[in-house]
C-alpha cells in the first residue's frame, strides 16, 4: 500500500513544494490535505505513516484561531505518542513545540530571506542557507534535542520520531513569488525587507535546495531522530 501523509495548512496555502515532490515520487506518497480552517474534516490517524505540519501566517497564540491550533496540536501529540514520524514545518514546528510541552513567543528580531543556521549535533540538513519567513520564535519541549540555531531563533530540534523546523525546506521559487504578492508586499515592506533582493536570492538558491528536503524527509521517515 502507498504511503499515507497527512499534510496540514491553511486554505490556499499549501503546496508542500519540495517536501511533498520527494514524498510523491521517491516514496509513492499520497499526501491527504488537512486545512486548519476546517478541522472537523481532518481524518483520524488510522493508516496514517507521516504527519506533516507546513507554515502559516498565523501565530500560535492568537486568540481567534485557538480551535484550529488546539485540534492540531492534539493531532500531533496523539501521532507523537504513537510513534507515528512528525515533520513541522515553521509555523508547523513552532505549534509541534507547543503540542508536546514547550512554548512559542515573538521572536526579538524577525528573519525573511535567505539565511545559513548553527549547527549543534548531528542534523538530518546543512547549515543552508535556508529560506525564512517568520516573527515568532520556539522554546523546545522537554526532552528535545536542540539541532540548530540562529541569533534569533531555535532553528530545529528533535525528539524520538519528530523533527521540527523553523526554516522552510519545501520552498520553491514559485512558493516565495507567491508570498511576497499580496499582502506580503506590505508586510515586507513593514519589516525593512528588500523584496527585490529576496526574489533575487529565491531564483538563485531554491532550487539548491532540493536534494536537501529530500534527505530531511528521508530521515523523518526512516526515524528515530
Amino acid at each position: 500500500m502507498a504511503m499515507r501523509v497527512i499534510v496540514i495548512a491553511n486554505d490556499g496555502d499549501g503546496d508542500p513544494g519540495w517536501v511533498g515532490e520527494h514524498l510523491r515520487q521517491v516514496h509513492g506518497a499520497e499526501l491527504v490535505r488537512c486545512w486548519r480552517e476546517d478541522v472537523t474534516s481532518w481524518p483520524d490517524l488510522h493508516g496514517v505513516d507521516l504527519v506533516v505540519s507546513l507554515g502559516s501566517d498565523w501565530s500560535v497564540y492568537w486568540d481567534h484561531v485557538q480551535d484550529s491550533v488546539q485540534a492540531e496540536a492534539a493531532l500531533i501529540h496523539a501521532a507523537h505518542d504513537a510513534a507515528r514520524p512528525v515533520l513541522g514545518i515553521c509555523f508547523g514546528a513552532q505549534i509541534t513545540a507547543l503540542a508536546l510541552g514547550g512554548s512559542v513567543q515573538t521572536a526579538p528580531q524577525p528573519e525573511v530571506g535567505w539565511f545559513g543556521i548553527d549547527l549543534l549535533g548531528d542534523a538530518p540538513f546543512d547549515s543552508g542557507p535556508w529560506f525564512q519567513w517568520h516573527g515568532d520564535r520556539i522554546t523546545p519541549p522537554p526532552g528535545a534535542s536542540v539541532l540548530a540555531t540562529s541569533p534569533s531563533a531555535v532553528q530545529a530540534f528533535a525528539i524520538q520520531r519528530t523533527l521540527a523546523v523553523q526554516f522552510h525546506p519545501e520552498v520553491t521559487q514559485a512558493m516565495v513569488q507567491r508570498w511576497a504578492s499580496g499582502g506580503g508586499v506590505a508586510e515586507l515592506e513593514r519589516l525593512g525587507v528588500d523584496r527585490d533582493a529576496v526574489l533575487t536570492d529565491t531564483a538563485r538558491l531554491a532550487d539548491t535546495r532540493r536534494q536537501a528536503a529530500g534527505r530531511i524527509v528521508d530521515s523523518v521517515i526512516a526515524g528515530p531522530l
